[in-house]
């Protein structure tokens, strides 16, 4: 947990209970459409090598990734790796959750405004990521002798906070995109889209609490801070 506070303490507990069963949801999601098949027929890999064709990308690969719900984009090796289930399926799940991450791939290929901020706050984010818990920890322990402690954690995880909310267009820009290139390529049909519109949905909705739940410990963090000041 960050920090000792109790209502801290509480705030990151009720979140988390929040993000497991948006995780559960999005997992029985996944598990329900990977079994409606598309009535293209093509398998993950299929889709994701067709829509970086379609969008003109040449330079970007389509790799195999270990582990369940895996996938994701990799701008420095420029692959899209993609779970065994969505490279080898032939759903409507594998077909969103493959035009999702060539979406990101469409957004580094366009010059993406949010994406190229999200980037440059990579290097910030692990160094702050890292440490911020330890200095939060103890800058609330200390914070009447030593302030300047806790509010240098504040600002470390204002950074944190900051990546996820930039986070959250990137994503649902990428959906944006995978879906609008699934209906225009004719690889979903109408009831398909639906589906594949769902099964992202709830993928984004994981990002969506993860930004609530830092905004909102950011912002107890600041009141710990102010209220340590009228003391």
């Amino acid at each position: 947990m960050y920090g000792m506070h109790p209502m801290i303490m509480l705030t990151s507990l009720a979140f988390l209970l929040i993000g497991m069963l948006v995780s559960w949801r999005l997992k029985s999601k996944f598990k329900e459409y990977a079994t409606a098949p598309t009535s293209s027929g093509l398998s993950g890999r299929e889709v994701a090598e067709k829509m970086l064709r379609d969008n003109g990308i040449t330079d970007v690969k389509v790799v195999p990734s270990e582990g369940f719900l895996s996938d994701h984009f990799n701008p420095a090796t420029k692959t899209v790796a993609l779970s065994p289930d969505v490279y080898d399926g032939r759903s409507v799940a594998a077909a969103a959750v493959a035009a999702h991450e060539c979406g990101h791939a469409v957004q580094y290929h366009t010059a993406y405004p949010w994406i190229g901020l999200r980037s440059k706050l990579v290097p910030a984010v692990q160094f702050s990521s890292s440490i911020v818990p330890f200095v939060l920890m103890i800058g609330v322990l200390v914070v009447n002798a030593f302030p300047a402690l806790l509010l240098g954690g504040i600002i470390l995880f204002g950074i944190t906070t900051l990546f996820s909310i930039v986070t959250l267009p990137v994503e649902f820009d990428a959906s944006r995109r995978g879906l609008a290139w699934l209906n225009n390529a004719q690889i979903t049909r109408p009831q398909e889209h639906e589906q594949a519109k769902d099964a992202l949905k709830w993928a984004a909705m994981t990002y969506v609490v993860a930004a609530l739940s830092s905004l909102v410990i950011l912002i107890q963090y600041v009141m710990i801070f102010a209220g340590s000041r009228r003391n």
